[in-house]
């Protein structure tokens, strides 16, 4: 396994960077070559991606995630890979992301080191994308303020990733409806949800 990191500075606040990060089927918006992420859980989500030519569908699971903080996750498969997007307040309108993978190449055809490179610049411009694509919209398109594991027992959350505008309620399993920034309150937690590739959406 071969550690990628990247970090940057966005021009929003800590939650509304973080609320953004938890959207993780809007994950094709930005992320190059990544086709779609469908939620099936709370944790769990199934990525179609392409990376060098090489088209693959793979699951992940969110693994740790605590609002304002971090999200992790470990993909359940090949291609294998994890990750952790941390987020660090700056100032009251400035956030800093990082985020940290590690991947395995086995199983591609390109050499490792053509792999990572890849890999390389393909992080940074996703986390560029992501800053051009909240900074413009200047909001989040929906939230999750749920923690895995949940920090309460029997906590009721709605599933992160769905992309129900803030604020608007839905009964619908396999939706979510964001929280109002602010509030920190969650919503009634919905049916199912969905699984992604290594993202999360990510």
């Amino acid at each position: 396994m071969s550690t990628i990191e990247y970090s940057l500075d966005v021009k929003v606040p800590i939650r509304v960077a973080y609320n953004q990060w938890t959207q993780f089927e809007t994950f094709p918006e930005f992320m190059e070559g990544v086709e779609s992420v469908k939620q099936h859980t709370d944790t769990r989500a199934t990525w179609l991606a392409e990376i060098a030519g090489v088209k693959r569908e793979f699951d992940t699971e969110i693994t740790e995630q605590h609002p304002d903080e971090r999200v992790a996750w470990h993909t359940l498969d090949k291609p294998n890979h994890a990750g952790v997007v941390t987020f660090h307040r700056i100032d009251d309108t400035t956030t800093r992301v990082t985020l940290q993978m590690e991947y395995d190449p086995e199983g591609f055809v390109e050499t490792a080191g053509d792999w990572l490179q890849i890999v390389r610049m393909r992080v940074q411009g996703d986390l560029r994308r992501f800053k051009d694509f909240i900074e413009n919209r200047g909001s989040e398109t929906g939230a999750w303020r749920g923690s895995v594991p949940p920090q309460h027992a029997g906590d009721a959350s709605p599933l992160p990733g769905t992309q129900s505008p803030i604020g608007t309620p839905s009964s619908m399993p396999g939706t979510q409806p964001g929280t109002q920034p602010g509030t920190g309150t969650p919503p009634p937690r919905p049916g199912a949800g969905y699984p992604p590739p290594t993202q999360p959406g990510l």
